[in-house]
């Protein structure tokens, strides 16, 4: 499990250091201008669709082959993530709390590309409040910014 968890780390750094690289050569009003209100954009409609009780619209966020951590491992595939969804935080068929997010950050892995950080904060419900810690992997799709892996701690 260490030499699994030393190559992770390895492979985002290498992979932020390549960023990094790309955006400094990348002249002012380059193509990341506008991605990070795209995909907070993305952020906002799920977050909005959660608090309705609505999972798919939670779910859109996803590409279909995306990845989620479950206390299992992996979870594959966007319909793995939703009966992920409602073995948790939907067992009743509706959300047990309001959602939000803070901390995001989102930082570009090259033009179609991001990782994004941050924080979940669920309240409400008359539950203890839960907060979170995630990091995301994000791709440019024809249909816009979409999730191939989330990783919520």
């Amino acid at each position: 499990m260490k030499v699994y968890r030393g190559w992770t780390i390895l492979l985002i750094v290498a992979v932020s250091g390549c960023a990094s690289q790309m955006r400094s050569s990348e002249p002012a009003g380059l193509r990341f201008s506008s991605d990070p209100a795209a995909i907070t954009a993305v952020f906002d409609t799920t977050t909005a669709g959660w608090n309705r009780g609505e999972l798919p619209v939670y779910l859109s966020a996803y590409t279909e082959s995306a990845t989620a951590m479950g206390r299992n491992g992996p979870e594959r595939g966007v319909n793995a993530i939703g009966d992920q969804m409602r073995a948790g935080f939907w067992k009743t068929g509706r959300p047990a709390q309001q959602l939000h997010y803070e901390h995001l950050e989102i930082r570009p892995l090259g033009p179609d590309n991001a990782l994004v950080t941050g924080q979940y904060v669920l309240t409400g419900g008359g539950l203890t409040n839960r907060t979170g810690w995630f990091t995301t992997i994000w791709t440019r799709t024809p249909a816009g910014w979409r999730m191939i892996h989330d990783h919520s701690s």
